[in-house]
């Protein structure tokens, strides 16, 4: 780990102003962060701790939710307003990492967590995200585990966030500041597919906060699940999710949304594949209908292929969960 200067603001203001700084990096739990400079893969100039800010609220309004940015992933998953009206939600952050680590970790850092994938965090592989131009490793190495939704030459390493896989389904906003102001963005814009540029993952500009997550809290929402299909019970990435919120009214769907974790570059989301369904009975013919629509375009290798009807087992199952919750 490289020298680095730790800055400890007492106010957003003061946050912001040391975030301008070249080189700083906000920290809270540092699960995530902190273990890159271990690995030398991130080297921070400036640690910028902003675990005394006021951001630690989960607001319920009449048809919202918004949750501070330092909010606990345990403190999210317990709160009754999200276990009853968004349970996708806690379903998500419950299923990843630790109890401890849950306690430790916040929804902003959740966000913004960098993939596992072993040749970004081994600085022996060339990985595009790691170093910008280098190439990617995973296309001819080891890469069961890797996407085959949003890849590109340069990367196909997978997005390991289960939260955002939740609210990607539940059309959450993000809420940022800057010295410049305060802006929005729907989730499904916050994450960047590589592309050319996999070191750019999120819209997130330099010197710029997370400070919240705004969850619209739908009809659908309150019978939203979360499903995640891993190699072990606990502490383990998904290998594939599935968040669904569908309402069936006389007998057709007349609402849904479903995300996909552990298979795409970014939390994955098809509205136009959705679309198929509305109007028509969720029976199993039109739910294939919908997986053959929402993976036309993956791209498998002979490693990770069994991914694909592994994920539409999985889509059935949460459909079948929300629909009937």
């Amino acid at each position: 780990m490289r020298p680095f200067d730790l800055i400890r603001p007492e106010s957003l203001d003061e946050a912001l102003k040391a975030l301008a700084l070249p080189g700083a990096r906000a920290v809270a739990g540092g699960t995530n962060l902190v273990d890159l400079m271990k690995l030398s893969v991130e080297a921070p100039a400036a640690l910028v701790d902003i675990r005394r800010l006021p951001l630690h609220e989960i607001s319920l309004g009449a048809d919202t939710v918004v949750m501070g940015a330092l909010v606990a992933n345990s403190a999210a998953a317990a709160d009754p307003a999200i276990v009853l009206q968004a349970p996708a939600i806690s379903e998500a952050l419950l299923s990843g990492a630790s109890g401890q680590i849950r306690n430790a970790a916040t929804l902003g850092g959740n966000l913004l967590q960098r993939t596992r994938c072993g040749y970004f965090r081994a600085a022996d592989w060339a990985c595009g995200k790691r170093e910008p131009g280098s190439g990617c490793a995973a296309a001819t190495g080891i890469n069961a585990g890797h996407a085959v939704l949003g890849t590109s030459p340069h990367c196909m390493a997978v997005h390991p966030s289960d939260l955002a896989v939740a609210l990607l389904a539940l059309d959450a906003t993000v809420h940022l500041r800057s010295r410049d102001g305060a802006r929005r963005i729907p989730l499904g814009d916050f994450y960047r597919l590589p592309a050319d540029t996999p070191h750019i993952e999120t819209a997130l500009a330099s010197g710029e906060l997370v400070t919240a997550i705004e969850v619209p809290l739908t009809a659908p929402a309150k019978t939203s699940r979360y499903l995640k299909l891993r190699g072990r019970a606990s502490y383990e990435f998904a290998t594939a999710s599935v968040a669904a919120a569908v309402l069936v009214e006389h007998g057709v769907v007349a609402e849904v949304a479903i995300a996909l974790g552990g298979v795409g570059t970014v939390p994955w989301r098809d509205r136009a594949a959705e679309a198929q369904l509305v109007g028509r009975p969720l029976s199993a013919p039109s739910i294939e209908a919908f997986c053959d629509a929402l993976l036309a375009g993956a791209v498998t290798t002979p490693a990770n292929a069994y991914k694909l009807p592994l994920l539409r087992g999985a889509i059935h199952r949460a459909l079948e969960r929300s629909a009937t919750s």
